[in-house]
């Protein structure tokens, strides 16, 4: 797809400079909530995690949901996936793994979720990245897709303190109305878009960060969970992520 804003050597070098990739999936894993509730009421049996190395949700769907599950990657370590499988108590081969490049990858089989998790926003052609979970959804079955919020408290300590890693990202895409209308031009139904958590910040490059950096965001995140706990709700300005459901 054109206008990605990242590359394979990106994902590669990312990863692989990664802290604490490998830990135990706990139940109330964030988004957990919501995606019990959908596979309740839809009896979803199967489901994909598009983009989503090293396979959290595959692998938390898998183990407190027991999901036939696939991960789609374009970039995969099989080594790092079967260290995560196994701090989750799974071993190799209990999720399935496709390593493809998602934009000239044909599916070979279709499922009732379609899951992504801080996919779309690497992309500047929104509405195109979305159509292209779309071939891999069952008649009837879910969209399930979530990003950053960057446009709030969150975006600006992004800005501030780590421009090279939220230049990687399309501002632009993280408007839930935008979302939602994409998704009804795309066919969908009953879609819904919102901001979705209670305040939180973080830093992916922390570990390169001076003293007083770390200092003043672990400052301001303690400030923002109290204002949070006296007023709590999702906004654009606190919540540090979008939700994007919708059925096919």
């Amino acid at each position: 797809m054109e206008n990605n804003l990242t590359d394979r050597s990106f994902w590669k070098s990312f990863w692989e400079s990664r802290i604490g990739l490998i830990f135990n999936i706990k139940p109330n894993y964030v988004f957990g909530d919501i995606l019990a509730g959908i596979i309740k009421q839809k009896n979803a049996k199967t489901a994909i995690e598009l983009g989503g190395f090293p396979g959290y949700y595959a692998i938390y769907l898998k183990k407190y949901q027991n999901l036939d599950t696939t991960l789609l990657d374009y970039f995969i370590h099989e080594g790092l996936v079967n260290e995560l499988l196994t701090a989750n108590g799974l071993k190799q081969g209990d999720i399935n793994i496709i390593e493809a490049d998602l934009f000239n990858y044909t599916p070979e089989q279709q499922y009732d979720m379609v899951l992504s998790f801080g996919l779309i926003e690497h992309f500047a052609n929104t509405k195109g990245i979305i159509q292209t979970h779309l071939s891999f959804i069952k008649p009837g079955g879910t969209l399930f897709i979530t990003l950053p919020n960057f446009t709030g408290v969150n975006g600006w300590v992004q800005r501030k303190f780590d421009k090279e890693n939220y230049d990687k990202h399309y501002i632009q895409s993280m408007n839930p109305t935008l979302l939602a209308n994409y998704c009804r031009e795309l066919g969908l139904k009953n879609v819904e878009a919102y901001y979705y958590g209670g305040f939180s910040i973080w830093l992916e490059n922390k570990a390169h960060q001076s003293a007083i950096t770390k200092g003043f965001v672990k400052g301001l995140w303690f400030a923002g969970k109290v204002i949070s706990k006296v007023i709590p709700m999702e906004s654009k300005l606190m919540s540090p992520y979008i939700v994007v459901k919708a059925e096919a």
